[in-house]
C-alpha cells in the first residue's frame, strides 16, 4: 500500500526535465497519465521533490493521534479526494484527523523534516480546486476541530476552533442575540477555518464586508510546526504587523488556521426580504441605485438571478418562484434593521418602483418561514446546476455597468456548440460578485480551453478580478497575473518561500510553480 522506501531527498528540479516529463504526458496515446505529471486546465503540474508516505509514517500518526483518525484505504480516503464540483480528484492515500493545535503542529514538524506534502482541509466546498489533494499529498482534515471556545454576549466576540461548520456557529451567536457576519449558501457544511483561508464574502458582504474585516485575530500553524498565537479579542491592536493578514485569504499555503476570533453583529430585530422581477439589467441597476439611497445601511443583501438560474432551481428541485416567473431578472433585496417600520418603508419604495416602471413585479415578507423560502430560491442555484449536467463556474467581479454582459457574450459565443445545455448567471450585485456558470452534458476539456481564456481575459480587461470569493485554488494559478501584477506575484513568491522553504503546505495551489523543488 506504502513505499517502504526513504524519503526523496529534497533537491532541486531541473527545468529541462520538467518540461520533458510534460511532453510525455502530452504525447501519449490514450488516458494514461504519467504518476509524476498532471495537467489541469493546460497547466502541466509535475510533482515536487516530497517524500513518499511509508509504513512506518503510518504507524507514528496513528501514535500521535489513534487509530480512528489515521485513515487509509481508496474507500475511506476517496471522499476526501474530490471537489464539491467534482472537477478535480487526488491520489491521497493518507487522510489525518488533528483534534488540536498540537495535533496540527506534531504532524506539520514530522511532515516537514520527511519532506512530505500536505493538503489541507475544511469543508471541501472550494470552487477552485483548492482543498483536495493533486498528487499524493496528506490531506489534513480540520474536521474534528469543532469546539467553540467563548462567546462573549456583550462585546460579541466569537472564539472557536477552524473545524467549526459555519451553520452551527450561526445557531450558537444567534442565541445570544448575535449573527455571524458572513453567511454562504455552503453554510451546512463549510468550515469557519476554511472560510477565513479563502477570505470568503457571501450574501452580505454590502453590510459587513469580507470575513476578514471581522476577523480580530486567530491562532496558525506554519510549515514547522510553530504555533504561532495571534488570538487577538480586541477591537484595537496597532502593535507591529497585522501578521493575521498573511493567513487570511491564503489558502493554506502559508499556515493551517486553527482557532479564529470573530467580530459578530447584533441580530437586527427586524428583517424584511422582497423577491423582484424585472425586464432588464439597465432596470437592476437603476434598483440598486435607488436601494442605496433609500435604504442606506439597512440594506443587507441586493441579489441577482437571471431566468435561466430560477427556471432550473424551479424544475430541478421544485422550489417555486415566489412570483410568476416570467421576467428576464429577479433581484431578491433583504433589510435589516432594529426599527419595526423597515417593511413598510420597504413596501413604500417598491411601489413607487412599480409606478416608475422600474421593476414588473414584487413580493416582501417579514415572516422567517416564507422568508428562508425565498433565499432557497436564490441559495440552491449551483445544486440545480448541477443535476442538469457538468457545470463550469466562474467566479468573477466585474464593474458593475458591465456585470451580465459577459454573460451574454459567453451565450453568444456557445450557442452552436452540441455539448452546451445552458449559459446563466447569479450573484451579488451589491459587491460586483457574478457567479457565471456553464452546463455541459458532460465534461469537455476543449470547451474548457475556449471559454476560461475568453472569460477571463475580459475580466482582466476590465480591470476586475479572476477570483472574487474562492480564492485562486489549483484551477486558477495560470490566470493569476490577470489580476495580480508581476512584482505582486513575486512578493507572493517570496513570502511562501520564507513561510514554508519546503513547499510542504498546499502545493501547485496559488502561485504557479512554487514545490519542493522549485526554489
Amino acid at each position: 500500500m506504502y513505499s517502504s522506501k526513504p524519503a526523496v531527498t529534497y533537491v532541486r528540479r531541473m527545468l529541462l526535465h520538467r518540461t520533458l516529463q510534460c511532453r510525455r504526458k502530452r504525447s501519449s496515446a490514450g488516458p494514461a497519465v504519467a504518476s509524476n505529471a498532471k495537467i489541469v486546465n493546460d497547466v502541466c503540474h509535475v510533482r515536487g521533490e516530497y517524500g513518499r508516505v511509508t509504513d512506518s509514517d503510518v504507524r507514528h500518526f496513528r501514535s500521535l493521534l489513534g487509530e480512528r483518525n489515521v485513515m487509509t484505504g481508496a474507500q475511506n480516503v476517496g471522499p476526501y479526494n474530490v471537489d464539491y464540483m467534482k472537477h478535480a480528484s487526488g491520489d491521497s492515500g493518507l487522510v489525518l484527523k488533528p483534534k488540536t493545535a498540537e495535533d496540527v503542529s506534531d504532524i506539520l514538524k514530522y511532515c516537514n523534516d520527511r519532506s512530505i506534502a500536505v493538503c489541507p482541509q475544511a469543508g471541501n466546498t472550494s470552487l477552485s480546486s483548492g482543498s483536495v489533494a493533486l498528487f499524493d499529498e496528506v490531506v489534513l482534515s480540520t474536521e474534528r476541530m469543532n469546539k467553540i471556545i467563548n462567546f462573549d454576549p456583550v462585546s460579541g466576540v466569537l472564539v472557536c476552533e477552524a473545524g467549526c461548520v459555519l451553520e452551527s456557529l450561526m445557531k450558537h451567536v444567534d442565541g445570544h442575540g448575535y449573527m455571524m457576519p458572513l453567511d454562504l449558501g455552503s453554510k451546512g457544511s463549510c468550515q469557519i477555518g476554511g472560510n477565513v483561508s479563502t477570505n470568503a464574502g457571501g450574501i452580505r458582504v454590502i453590510r459587513y464586508g469580507t470575513l476578514q474585516g471581522c476577523i480580530l485575530g486567530l491562532e496558525a500553524v506554519t510549515a514547522d510546526g510553530t504555533i504561532l498565537d495571534c488570538l487577538n479579542t480586541m477591537r484595537k491592536d496597532n502593535t507591529g504587523y497585522h501578521l493575521k493578514h498573511l493567513f487570511i485569504g491564503s489558502e493554506g499555503t502559508l499556515g493551517i488556521v486553527t482557532k479564529v476570533a470573530i467580530l459578530c453583529p447584533n441580530l437586527p430585530k427586524h428583517v424584511n426580504v422582497a423577491f423582484i422581477g424585472l425586464d432588464s439589467y439597465d432596470k437592476v441597476l437603476k434598483l440598486f441605485s435607488i436601494a442605496r439611497a433609500e435604504f442606506g445601511e439597512t440594506l443587507s443583501s441586493f441579489e441577482l438571478m437571471d431566468n435561466t438560474a430560477v427556471t432550473y432551481v424551479e424544475s430541478k428541485l421544485h422550489h417555486p418562484c415566489p412570483i410568476t416567473n416570467v421576467h428576464p431578472f429577479y433581484v431578491l433585496i433583504e433589510l435589516a434593521s432594529s426599527q419595526p417600520t423597515v417593511g413598510q418603508h420597504m413596501e413604500n419604495v417598491l411601489e413607487k418602483a412599480l409606478g416608475d416602471s422600474v421593476i414588473s413585479d414584487a413580493t416582501t415578507t417579514d415572516q422567517m418561514s416564507s422568508i428562508h423560502k425565498i433565499w432557497k430560491v436564490r441559495e440552491t442555484v449551483i445544486e440545480a446546476l448541477l443535476k442538469l449536467g457538468y457545470v463550469y463556474s466562474f467566479d468573477i467581479s466585474i464593474p458593475l455597468s458591465r456585470f451580465y454582459e459577459i454573460v451574454e457574450l459567453t451565450r453568444e459565443k456557445l450557442k452552436d456548440n452540441s455539448n452546451v445545455k445552458t449559459v446563466c448567471g447569479f450573484g451579488h450585485i451589491g459587491d460586483g460578485n457574478l457567479h457565471l456558470n456553464v452546463v455541459t452534458s458532460q465534461r469537455d476539456e476543449e470547451l474548457a480551453r475556449m471559454i476560461e481564456p475568453f472569460i477571463y481575459g475580459w475580466t482582466s480587461k476590465y480591470r476586475g478580478s479572476v477570483s472574487a470569493e474562492h480564492g485562486i485554488g489549483l484551477s486558477k494559478t495560470k490566470y493569476l497575473e490577470h489580476t495580480k501584477s508581476g512584482p505582486a506575484v513575486d512578493l507572493m513568491r517570496s513570502l511562501k518561500n520564507t513561510m514554508d522553504p519546503k513547499c510542504i503546505l498546499n502545493p501547485y495551489k496559488v502561485i504557479p510553480t512554487v514545490t519542493g523543488g522549485d526554489r
